[in-house]
C-alpha cells in the first residue's frame, strides 16, 4: 500500500514541476478549492432536497440579470473593497490603494492551499463562480430572501456607477 502511495505521490510531483515550467503553481491548492466547490454545491443540492426545493423549469432573463448584476458586485465587494479585507488578510497581502475604495493584494508563496485560497479571495472573477452557484441556489431554495439580496446588490452596484460616472463628469467640467 505505501509503495501505491508513494508512486502516486511522486506521480503528482512530476505532473506539478511538469505544468509549473518552473513556477510554483499551487495545483494541489487548486485541487482543495475545486474540492470544497464540489461539496459546497453537493451539499446545497441535499440541502434544497432536504426543505424540498424543486428546480423551476426555466429562469427568466429578468432573473438572469438580477443575479449577473448581483453576482458582479458581491464579488467585487468580496475581492476588492477595502472593508473587507480582513476576510482576505489570512491569504493575501495589501500592496496599495486600487482607487475608489478598492485594494490591490498580492498573494504570498506559502502553502498550496493558503495561496490558492488566496488567489480565490482576492480575484473577483475566481469568486463569480462560487457567488453566482450560491445566488442562484438561493433562489430555488429562498427565492423571495435571494431575490432582495440580489436586488440590493444590484442597487449598490448601479448606485456604485452612479458615483463614478457623477465623478467623470465633475471632472469632464472643470477640466
Amino acid at each position: 500500500m505505501t509503495s501505491v502511495v508513494e508512486e502516486v505521490t511522486e506521480k503528482a510531483k512530476r505532473v506539478q514541476r511538469s505544468y509549473a515550467g518552473g513556477e510554483d503553481r499551487p495545483l494541489a491548492g487548486y485541487a482543495v478549492a475545486m474540492g470544497a466547490y464540489s461539496g459546497l454545491v453537493g451539499g446545497l443540492a441535499l440541502l434544497g432536497r432536504a426543505v424540498g426545493a424543486r428546480l423551476p423549469q426555466r429562469f427568466g432573463a429578468g432573473d438572469t440579470v438580477l443575479l449577473g448584476a448581483a453576482t458582479f458586485k458581491a464579488s467585487r465587494l468580496l475581492a476588492k473593497d477595502a472593508v473587507t479585507s480582513p476576510l482576505r488578510a489570512p491569504f493575501t497581502r495589501y500592496e496599495e490603494p486600487a482607487g475608489d475604495d478598492e485594494l490591490n493584494e498580492s498573494v504570498p508563496a506559502k502553502g498550496h492551499v493558503e495561496h490558492a485560497v488566496g488567489e480565490l479571495v482576492s480575484c473577483p472573477f475566481c469568486l463569480n463562480v462560487w457567488v453566482g452557484t450560491g445566488l442562484a441556489a438561493g433562489l430555488v431554495i429562498a427565492p423571495r430572501a435571494t431575490r432582495l439580496a440580489a436586488t440590493v446588490l444590484t442597487a449598490v452596484g448601479l448606485a456604485d456607477a452612479l458615483h463614478l460616472l457623477y465623478d467623470a463628469g465633475k471632472k469632464l467640467a472643470s477640466g
